[in-house]
């Protein structure tokens, strides 16, 4: 994960604005290659302590919604992993492509349709079922 965080102090914490690039590695959802993701993130956060400064006693929460809030550690320390983590993962497309244009496996026989000519000879048909090879079925 490459990027940049920048920190600045608000009356209740800190604030804590990051824009960040990484990459997953993930398959083709069409043709099953393995490829690699770019993903980018921004995350703009407000961080309260957990512990007052003044007393050392836990902080508890003032407004509603508070708790919800991300937290400095016992030790005043920032830890972006859960943040991050949770950016990365919403950010993730849930069908990746290698390309926009990927034809995909062929239906037949499973191979790439980008990997050369693709041709079947059509299928030798059932002799029991060859009176339904002209079957259409009424609208009505």
């Amino acid at each position: 994960i490459e990027g940049d965080v920048r920190l600045a102090r608000t009356n209740r914490g800190l604030l804590v604005i990051a824009e960040l690039d990484t990459s997953l590695a993930a398959e083709c959802s069409r043709c099953v290659r393995d490829i690699e993701v770019p993903i980018h993130i921004s995350i703009e956060e407000e961080v309260l302590p957990s512990i007052d400064l003044h007393s050392g006693h836990a902080v508890v929460a003032r407004e509603e919604g508070d708790d919800e809030l991300l937290r400095l550690t016992d030790h005043h320390e920032l830890d972006l992993e859960t943040p991050v983590r949770e950016a990365i993962q919403l950010a993730e497309p849930i069908a990746p492509l290698c390309r926009p244009d990927c034809p995909g496996l062929c239906l037949v026989c499973g191979e790439r349709l980008d990997d050369g000519a693709h041709d079947h000879p059509d299928e030798e048909l059932d002799p029991r079922l060859e009176a339904l090879r002209n079957f259409k079925a009424d609208d009505g």
